[in-house]
């Protein structure tokens, strides 16, 4: 089944191209279904390529997907159409009233500032907040992984002294956990943060099962018991080019990045990258739907908070 997503969307020709499912709210509407309501908080930048790539991993299920995308910061975007954010994005006090199956929060280029210089953090906050009550599960990537943790078991904000960039071999510890079922014993998945995970400081702050390690930076997918917050510390989204733009960008800008490491063939900028991580991101995320989503969510969303009845 395709997911959901409103006609004008580019990510609608974007992702037919690729030979993606795609279903039109306009084709939708003649399908006696109830799809998963699955709200996506989009903290990027550049909030049409995310919308693009997260899509993307959302469409590879049986299920249908209905998506909302949600926005929390009401300057002017610089990377995205003011007539874009309008037409497409909701704000949170649109469907705050509202239950949903899914929430994602998306990474944030935020890595090394503080959690009280984050201007929509009290926004942040109240969204997290928010879901307990109103979202059947929650995915966490990246940035946003620092800013659950911080709300929620008050982990504290680490930073690593280098940015963490490029392709890492990753280990899965936990095989037969419901998120990490098909998964290899090891795999590739992109990184790009200065965001630290160390595991023995997340034992310590919080009783979450810790599914997946790699030797260079820690803890990749983590889980509380009951599913109802996933974080991923990675970039299993990303395109092929995303961490190559990445780079250049910082190039250009004078910042002396490192070249991501495992990324560029022979470590050589000038060689076109390939993407090692595709398999893995379509099952990761079709897990979390399937078994944090679909087999733990009421059929009836009222029933997870009856208040809104």
């Amino acid at each position: 089944m395709p997911i959901r997503i409103p006609d004008e969307l580019p990510a609608v020709s974007f992702l037919r191209n690729e030979n993606v499912f795609v279903m039109t709210t306009s084709r939708a509407s003649t399908q006696e279904i109830r799809p998963l309501k699955v709200l996506v908080l989009n903290l990027m930048p550049k909030k049409i390529e995310t919308e693009n790539q997260f899509l993307r991993l959302l469409s590879n299920s049986p299920l249908q997907v209905d998506i909302q995308l949600l926005r929390i910061d009401s300057r002017e975007s610089k990377n995205t159409p003011t007539e874009h954010l309008n037409n497409f994005y909701c704000n949170f006090e649109d469907i705050e009233n509202e239950n949903f199956d899914g929430l994602i929060v998306t990474g944030a280029p935020l890595g090394l500032v503080d959690f009280c210089d984050v201007v929509y953090w009290p926004q942040i906050a109240k969204v997290i907040d928010w879901a307990k009550d109103h979202v059947t599960s929650t995915l966490f990537v990246c940035w946003a992984v620092q800013a659950g943790l911080n709300l929620l078991y008050g982990i504290p904000k680490m930073t690593r002294s280098k940015k963490l960039s490029g392709v890492y071999t990753h280990h899965t510890v936990q095989q037969h956990a419901l998120l990490t079922r098909g998964f290899d014993e090891t795999f590739l998945a992109p990184h790009s943060r200065y965001a630290d995970f160390p595991t023995d400081i997340i034992r310590e702050y919080a009783d979450l099962d810790i599914l997946v390690e790699f030797d260079e930076a820690g803890a990749y997918l983590f889980a509380s018991k009951d599913k109802r917050q996933v974080f991923v510390t990675g970039h299993p989204e990303y395109d092929a080019y995303t961490l190559a733009s990445e780079f250049f960008r910082d190039r250009d800008a004078g910042l002396n990045p490192i070249v991501p490491l495992n990324y560029f063939p022979d470590d050589n900028p000038e060689n076109a990258p390939k993407a090692s991580w595709r398999s893995h991101g379509h099952l990761l995320f079709a897990n979390w739907l399937n078994y944090c989503v679909y087999q733990i969510t009421p059929f009836d969303l009222r029933r997870m908070n009856p208040t809104l009845d």
